[in-house]
């Protein structure tokens, strides 16, 4: 979920980077130069699919590793590493949770992402470590310009397959900040549901299938 073109010039000034530690490796999609009607980059597509690959695979291996198991399709999470925003990530799983039934979202230890918090012009991401692992990185600035809950709920969005739509509406929640401040819905739509429920079903299913080889 990026900044406005306002925000992102005062972020920029300030220009602290990432605050935690361990992540220099991590390559996130360009920032936009601009938000209302933006509808995207190629980079940023890139980025927030190999975020969701990287967690499918985390947790594909998993279940590899157990296939014996009869318990739902579980996507671990660490929220150590964002504890400002613990309430924010407590209720985007719990919104997700209650809007989707293919998969669900879980604080545990050895997690498939991690959130993060800190200083950044380009606002809040989600991206990979360039290693496999994937986490959410939430900028102060932006969650207090934007509502937090929507924008934790929105990056979560990318962790189950979800790319971004900065042009559609308030009701659409990967709209993020293209709605703008006013926006504070943290809820998926319908159609966004939906996609993630046949992402968790079928996506899934080929990436275990692939794991379960590799295992024998």
């Amino acid at each position: 979920m990026r900044m406005p073109l306002s925000a992102v010039t005062a972020a920029t000034a300030i220009a602290l980077g990432l605050a935690t530690p361990g992540l220099a490796t991590a390559s996130p999609a360009p920032a936009p130069q601009q938000h209302q009607g933006y509808t995207g980059s190629a980079a940023e597509a890139r980025a927030n699919q190999a975020f969701f690959d990287a967690v499918v695979k985390s947790v594909a291996a998993k279940r590899a590793a157990d296939p014996s198991s009869t318990a739902a399709v579980t996507v671990v999470y660490d929220p150590s590493g964002a504890p400002s925003f613990s309430a924010q990530i407590s209720r985007a799983a719990q919104i997700w949770n209650s809007s989707v039934s293919n998969v669900r979202l879980a604080a545990g230890s050895n997690a498939d992402f991690a959130y993060y918090e800190g200083n950044d012009s380009r606002g809040s991401y989600a991206s990979t470590d360039g290693h496999g692992s994937g986490y959410i990185f939430l900028d102060y600035r932006q969650n207090q310009q934007y509502d937090s809950t929507r924008v934790t709920a929105h990056e979560t969005g990318h962790v189950l397959g979800l790319p971004d739509h900065y042009s559609g509406p308030c009701s659409e929640l990967m709209s993020g900040g293209g709605p703008g401040p006013s926006c504070t819905n943290p809820y998926p739509n319908a159609t966004e549901r939906s996609r993630v429920n046949q992402l968790w079903a079928y996506g899934f299913a080929a990436a275990l299938d692939k794991a379960l080889h590799k295992a024998r």
